[in-house]
């Protein structure tokens, strides 16, 4: 069992084959933490490595002779106001106004398999013998609470996921003012740290940067994860590559405000906090209460960072994503948004779906504009009833008709949204997040319903429901196109505004949840002015997501890249749209658009009928190669070989799990001049098997080692220069047949 409690020590040790964590109960009750790392043997006692004594300003937590100064102490999750100086994981407010707590240890149980946090989304086992769970439960007297830590270590994976329970049994109402989902100290700093962050149409940028002592973080206090920041945070070793080198990785399944922290000390360890934000968010309880933490996952390596990102890859295709389209072969889809946008009736999207069919296209999308008096984005938003003009036998009229030509049929919703101009406003004007007397403030000239209030959720459930229900529909791309401002709920306490931000994300999860329960065979694709809430938690009820509404191709190589540190390529929305891109206003190959969309959920953006012959075909190649190899680019094992961030070129390869054959792509920005030949060298391949290699032009027999090692010299005039700037080509590689 990969927990063992060692009962003379006070320890508790949690490990696999790859990592090791070690808890120790210390002298005042409190849990500390002695290990966090590569797999070391297990022993009886790791007291030596509990770190302690008294320093100048120190407070001692612990009477004589024990000198347990919190301050200098690796803790499991630290609390505010009694000795240490550094950020805690919880605060805690009585009815006294005092914020001070102490939790310690009370009991614990280890338990094969590991349980649920519904209604948050977490990860799961399948079979019990997948994973350990060990919950400690910790006590404060003083405010008669509870508090609950769990632990989960899969049994296959260097995975721990971890979260926090806080069940109040005291008389007096207490308030959570600070409440992470998990807190690890480690005993040095000699760490880079590494993120994803942007803005709109350059979401999941790779930054890397030195920790300093002082704080540095992520964070989103925008109600959504956002494009800012993703909800993940890595710390590397300064010499830590793709291919070598420990990293920690840390990755939040939430979909709301987060706060990832990392803070080093004037002593030069290292703290790191993740959980919802807490300038955002007050939560009180009442006797009886329970508030639940997001959950965190940790992942750890000591191979580099292809190796982290492949495990988040592993646990959060299989064991984050769920339901009837987790294992199975994605559509190729055409979304005519780009094509029409608003501007459309059933005639053209018919002309569009059977040219579409024609290429082997297998799903046909219908965006934004379907519904209401929608023909710009100033009105009809929340108005879920059909237009007639333009849809003269609804949805269900124009899903049967998509069937009939062969395809299957997707449709676009905002179910978060609501526009002034609407019947649904007018009707429910008090249903808006809006602070009184303030400005309420509108962004896409929309506006953000209380989702917190389950009424709310109710209303836009029936009406989204009937229009589901009653047609043929295999896909729904779910879309949420602000940020939230004013957050205040009308229908809530003042007491109690200081849950509305998490109760809102709870609804959204509410009505994901029935969605999926009522519709289990329907395949959603999250999506939020592209890329701004692409987080775990969506995952958990959306197996892929829109990547971002930037579809250049040149640009969606930082984005995917970087959307790869963490999430599976299943999970990336990826889509050929037309040129010039209606973004960047970029002219780049259709080929190229090609072979960046395919490495994701694969589709096209635009009206086939304006193509040329010869472009046609090019997409009829492209459709086939993707159906020939979408369960190897999906199931697969993802590496990255150049990165966007360091150079001209790009290029990363998918192996199969037995390492017989592979798909990569290399990609070259702009067309250099009198520039030298190339050496790709591939990763993820056996040494010793025999391999075939198909280039444009040219084919070869290779061992992997030669592959790897050695790599392939490419003549970047032959196979780049033909297409100048903006040049790719994919490359293939199967094991020879003996």
């Amino acid at each position: 069992m990969p927990i063992i409690y060692h009962e003379q020590a006070n320890q508790f040790h949690l490990y696999n084959q790859s990592v090791s964590y070690i808890i120790q109960i210390m002298a005042n009750g409190q849990l500390g933490n002695l290990y966090y790392g590569k797999r070391i043997t297990d022993r009886e006692s790791y007291a030596y490595l509990l770190e302690t004594g008294e320093r100048s300003h120190a407070a001692i937590t612990c009477p004589e002779p024990v000198s347990l100064c919190l301050q200098y102490t690796k803790q499991e999750y630290p609390a505010y106001g009694t000795g240490d100086y550094r950020y805690g994981a919880c605060i805690v407010r009585q009815e006294n106004g005092s914020r001070i707590s102490s939790f310690t240890y009370v009991s614990h149980k280890i338990f094969g398999g590991k349980r649920s946090i519904e209604p948050l989304p977490a990860t799961y086992v399948e079979e019990e013998k997948e994973a350990v769970t060990l919950e400690v439960t910790l006590r404060d007297e003083v405010l008669g609470t509870d508090l609950i830590l769990s632990y989960t270590i899969y049994e296959e994976l260097p995975v721990i996921t971890r979260h926090a329970r806080f069940d109040h049994r005291g008389k007096e109402e207490i308030v959570l003012l600070t409440a992470m989902s998990g807190a690890v100290d480690l005993p040095d700093c000699d760490y880079e740290m590494i993120q994803l962050s942007g803005a709109w149409s350059r979401e999941r940028y790779l930054k890397r940067r030195v920790l300093e002592q002082g704080i540095q973080s992520i964070y989103s206090m925008r109600g959504i994860s956002s494009a800012e920041h993703n909800p993940f945070l890595a710390l590397a070793r300064k010499e830590t590559t793709e291919k070598s080198g420990q990293v920690y990785g840390f990755s939040l399944v939430y979909s709301g405000s987060f706060l990832g922290q990392v803070e080093v000390c004037t002593h030069d360890t290292t703290r790191v906090l993740f959980g919802i934000h807490p300038d955002t968010f007050e939560w009180p309880l009442k006797t009886g209460e329970s508030f639940q933490t997001p959950e965190l996952v940790m992942v750890y390596s000591d191979q580099g960072l292809s190796h982290m990102s492949q495990m988040f890859h592993r646990l959060y295709r299989t064991r984050l994503a769920r339901g009837y389209w987790r294992d199975r072969e994605r559509p190729v889809l055409l979304n005519n948004w780009e094509a029409t946008y608003m501007d459309f009736n059933e005639e053209k999207i018919l002309d569009i779906a059977q040219k579409a069919k024609e290429t082997g296209v297998e799903l046909f999308v219908l965006d934004d504009g379907w519904f209401g008096e929608r023909n710009d984005d100033y009105r009809a938003l929340g108005d879920w009833y059909v237009n007639k003009e333009k849809l003269p036998e609804g949805i269900s009229g124009l899903s049967e008709k998509i069937e009939a030509l062969g395809l299957k049929f997707g449709l676009w919703i905002e179910p978060e949204m609501v526009n002034k101009n609407s019947r649904f406003y007018e009707a429910h004007p008090d249903w808006i997040l809006s602070a009184p007397g303030r400005y309420e403030t509108p962004s896409r000239n929309q506006h953000v319903l209380d989702f917190s209030r389950k009424k709310v959720v109710d209303a836009v459930y029936g009406m989204l429901k009937e229009i589901i229900g009653n047609a043929r529909i295999s896909y729904i791309k779910w879309d949420m196109n602000r940020y939230l401002t004013e957050c205040y709920s009308k229908g809530t306490l003042p007491e109690s505004q200081g849950m509305v931000m998490h109760k809102f994300i709870l609804g959204v999860y509410d009505l994901y949840t029935r969605f999926t329960r009522d519709f289990p065979k329907i395949l959603f694709e999250s999506c939020a002015s592209g890329g701004a809430r692409f987080d775990p938690g969506m995952l958990y009820f959306a197996p892929q997501a829109w990547c971002s509404d930037n579809t250049d191709a040149m640009d969606r190589l930082k984005i995917q890249y970087g959307t790869s540190m963490v999430y599976p390529i299943s999970s990336i929305g990826a889509h050929v749209s037309a040129v010039p891109n209606h973004q960047v206003h970029r002219i780049t190959p259709l080929e190229s658009r090609g072979n960046a969309a395919i490495f994701g959920a694969f589709g096209y953006e635009l009206d086939l009928n304006k193509l040329t012959s010869e472009e046609i075909e090019v997409v009829k190649q492209q459709i086939v190669c993707y159906k020939k190899y979408r369960k190897l680019l999906h199931q697969g094992t993802f590496y990255r070989l150049k990165s966007p961030f360091e150079g001209n070129d790009t290029a990363w390869i998918t192996v199969s799990e037995d390492m017989e054959q592979a798909v990569g792509a290399y990609f070259q920005v702009l067309n250099p001049v009198n520039a030298g030949w190339l050496r790709l060298r591939l990763q993820g391949l056996c040494q010793e098997m025999l391999y075939q290699v198909s280039l444009p032009g040219m084919t070869g027999e290779y061992f992997g080692s030669e592959l790897m090692y050695a790599g392939i010299p490419i003549d970047r005039g032959r196979l780049l220069k033909e297409t100048g700037d903006f040049a790719s080509f994919l490359f293939f590689v199967k094991k020879k047949q003996e």
